[in-house]
């Protein structure tokens, strides 16, 4: 190698270095705060689907006392829980 080329090799690897810290940090950071939304997305969704089903399982449980009950007049207890304001 002549003496020329070591200096322009030098350059370059600097300018390569700054200018990839410049465009590839900011990049890393766009990333990470779309996966930082995503998952927080996901964490609301789960909340979401576990309250939905707390409620359909509170449901379930109410037609189960209700065909299991043999002592309760079944029309009377199906109006009363269609009067019940829906949580």
């Amino acid at each position: 190698m002549s003496p020329l080329w070591i200096p322009i090799l030098g350059i370059s690897c600097g300018i390569i270095a700054i200018l990839a810290g410049a465009v590839f940090k900011p990049w890393l950071a766009l990333q990470q705060r779309k996966m930082e939304l995503d998952a927080n997305m996901v964490a609301e969704k789960a909340a979401q689907y576990a309250a939905q089903t707390e409620r359909l399982e509170q449901r379930v449980r109410v037609l189960e006392r209700i065909i299991t009950d043999k002592g309760g007049d079944l029309a009377d207890e199906i109006e009363r829980l269609r009067d019940e304001p829906v949580n």
